[in-house]
């Protein structure tokens, strides 16, 4: 076994295992908050379905490519490919859609009352489980074009004319079929990147004009940072991690769509790229849930005690 191949398979083992442990944590979390009738907020739904799509992202992935890298290639069969495929792009594609519907729906709730989405403010509630499930139906369909593509390694031993992933194998059509699979898949990510990033610049917008508003609160403070910047520079960190690597993501995706027969390492890297961000976002998800329960604290408290000053 090669040493570039073990370095690969520590990657994927270590990717798979802090990504599926942090998933799961925070998973763990929501059901106790569940179970023990704690009152969760609207966008606990979404983190929900946008867990556990990354669980399915990345064990579908990240399980067979430690096993591929580590030396053992024909574990799969015909159904087990086609299976982990389709449920990898199905996860892949939910985690998009969960993670874009969450940061539109936060930028409405946080929107001024007097703006254009005010009335979506008070109507967006109703339709966040709707929305999801739509996520998962569109995905589910959407990807159903790749149980015909992909196949397992050891019935093809004779075929040449196959692309390699290393532990399965898929079938080569046209090249025009090929470009309008890619556009395929690649249109609904495109959209909700675009979506998200128009979201989230309106979250930083708006949190900028109310840290101008608020400088007379925060002046007398300590030098600290104040709960709006933090807000903002963890909004901007989860929306730079989102669109860096799932673009990348998007980038493989096509190339090794269109490619005839794509060298093993842009396929690697592809696998590594695609798991990066369900592998980061629950930290990121973590880190951005306390900002906020932050912020609405201090918020609390200043329209408790106008007032009275406080030493922060």
């Amino acid at each position: 076994m090669a040493a570039s191949d073990v370095a690969v398979g520590i990657i994927f083992l270590s990717q798979t295992v802090v990504g599926a442990l942090g998933n799961s944590s925070l998973l763990l979390h929501y059901l106790v908050l569940y179970f023990t009738g704690c009152r969760v907020r609207h966008t606990d739904l979404m983190i929900q379905h946008l867990i556990v799509a990354n669980l399915l992202t990345l064990l579908c992935r990240g399980v067979p490519q430690t096993v591929a890298a580590f030396g053992v290639k024909d574990f799969l069969s015909d159904v087990g490919c086609k299976l982990l495929f389709y449920l990898h792009r199905v996860g892949r594609g939910v985690s998009i859609g969960s993670t874009c519907l969450l940061s539109v729906f936060q930028a409405m709730k946080i929107s001024p009352e007097n703006s254009s989405c005010s009335e979506l403010k008070v109507k967006a509630p109703k339709y966040i489980g709707v929305s999801i499930y739509l996520s998962w139906i569109l995905y589910l369909l959407v990807n159903i074009i790749i149980i015909s593509h992909m196949t397992g390694k050891r019935s093809n031993n004779n075929i040449t004319s196959m692309k390699d992933f290393e532990y399965c194998s898929s079938v080569p059509y046209h090249r025009t079929t090929d470009s309008l699979h890619a556009a395929l898949l690649t249109f609904p990510d495109a959209l909700c990147v675009g979506l998200m990033l128009w979201a989230s610049s309106s979250m930083v917008l708006i949190l900028h004009r109310h840290k101008q508003r608020m400088k007379y609160v925060h002046k007398t403070s300590s030098p600290r940072s104040s709960p709006e910047s933090t807000a903002t520079k963890n909004i901007l960190l989860l929306v730079s991690t989102f669109v860096s690597f799932y673009t990348l993501s998007c980038i493989f995706q096509v190339c090794m769509i269109v490619i005839y027969n794509p060298h093993w390492l842009l396929v690697k890297m592809g696998a590594i790229v695609a798991g990066s961000f369900p592998a980061l976002s629950p930290f990121l998800l973590m880190r951005r849930d306390s900002s906020a329960s932050r912020l609405s604290l201090s918020g609390i408290r200043n329209r408790k005690i106008p007032n009275v000053r406080r030493n922060v």
